[in-house]
């Protein structure tokens, strides 16, 4: 069996997705993949058009790990959001393509299930706290039993994880990213307060997220941390910057409210420190920047040995392919801990079929073989490339702030 052509599929049905489909000389045998990096989709489309796709064409499908490496070590040139972007893409294709030879979803080729469903947690974001109450309880309604909360921050234009036109940011110019103003004070005076407000609205029974989204700084992050120790959190996710991995130290050594890190990371040694010295709790890297299954099952059991749980990145930038690859994960791992989740419009599921279902608080693997997804490449034409970028974030004096 051979790769006879790759194919790179742009669309955006809603939102920009960048889709690999990689087929076989068997007939009718292919398999999909999601190679998405959100306000950089063009950079990874070319990246597998330009350079990646011509050394796939007459390889065996069938050799995934050799696969793997040859694109990530055999370039000289490896790592970094574009390339581990695109070789997820290709990894995911890969392992799709297997579970279909073989006839079987691809838990069961990851070793089987260790449990039916994956607990899954929603977004709530709102205005003040009322309004995010309301989110919380409608959440509940619908079965979810984990919850990550947001609230706007008074003072502050625009907030991260507050539905949009409830805080929005500014656009400099059209077709440029939103600007957001931020400022550390009052978010850090705001988000205890929420986290009270609904322990004692909603309860001590109900999971409870916060995203900080790496926006402070090792002291900033110690305090929240400790302050929020008694709300008795799920995990707080993000606290700090990727990049100075050391400084979680003194966030850990300040609190015992669980951490969560991993969704800027690209590899398993990104990965490493964090486990290795069990200064976090969960490993919530995004598949498909971290070079697909093939590098995820590595970093889950490097997590095991250091009793970490995995809680995959899962918005709605990724497509439906990466969703599913993480609920495969998920059913199969010892270790999953609860995966991030999101309901995708309709036209989403008109050209990427096959997202994971959602009950009962949990997503469901396809029985389908393979990842269960496909691609509907006419209805995907019907959705083309619209430049979008993330927003960007400046504190009160306009410096450039992580959003």
């Amino acid at each position: 069996m051979k790769i006879t052509e790759v194919r790179v599929i742009v669309t955006c049905p809603g939102r920009n997705y960048v889709l690999v489909k990689i087929v076989t000389d068997e007939p009718g045998l292919y398999g999909v993949g999601d190679a998405t990096l959100n306000g950089r989709e063009l950079a990874v489309a070319s990246a597998l058009q330009e350079h990646i796709a011509p050394l796939l064409i007459g390889r065996d499908p069938d050799r995934i790990e050799d696969t793997w490496q040859y694109l990530f070590r055999g370039a000289y040139w490896r790592g970094g959001p574009v390339l581990m972007t695109a070789l997820a893409g290709v990894d995911l294709a890969l392992w799709d393509i297997k579970g279909k030879r073989a006839g079987l979803p691809l838990y069961s080729l990851l070793g089987g299930k260790t449990r039916e469903g994956a607990l899954a947690y929603t977004h709530v974001g709102g205005r003040d706290f009322a309004e995010v109450e309301d989110g919380v309880r409608a959440a509940m309604a619908r079965g979810f039993r984990v919850v990550r909360v947001q609230v706007a921050v008074p003072g502050n234009r625009g907030t991260y994880g507050v539905a949009a036109g409830s805080a929005k940011g500014d656009f400099p110019r059209e077709g440029l990213p939103p600007e957001e103003v931020w400022e550390p004070s009052p978010y850090l005076r705001t988000i205890p307060r929420l986290l009270a407000h609904l322990r004692e609205t909603v309860g001590e029974e109900l999971e409870l997220l916060h995203d900080v989204h790496e926006r402070l700084n090792p002291v900033q992050a110690a305090r929240l941390a400790k302050e929020l120790e008694p709300y008795h959190l799920f995990f707080l996710e993000d606290p700090l910057r990727p990049e100075h991995k050391e400084s979680f130290r003194l966030v850990r050594a300040a609190s015992a409210t669980p951490l969560a890190m991993g969704e800027l990371f690209h590899t398993r040694w990104d990965c490493l420190p964090l486990i290795q010295e069990q200064l976090i709790d969960f490993i919530r890297c995004d598949i498909g920047h971290l070079g697909g299954v093939t590098e995820a099952r590595k970093v889950a059991a490097l997590a095991e040995t250091f009793q970490v749980q995995t809680a995959w990145h899962g918005p709605g930038d990724i497509a439906p392919p990466t969703h599913a690859a993480n609920v495969h994960l998920d059913v199969s791992l010892p270790n999953f801990g609860v995966q991030e989740m999101v309901f995708f419009p309709e036209a989403v599921h008109e050209v990427i079929p096959g997202a994971p279902e959602y009950r009962d608080g949990a997503l469901w693997p396809s029985e389908s073989p393979g990842l269960g997804c496909d691609i509907n490449e006419e209805a995907a034409a019907k959705y083309p490339y619209r430049r979008a970028y993330l927003p960007t974030t400046r504190r009160a004096d306009g410096s450039v702030h992580d959003w």
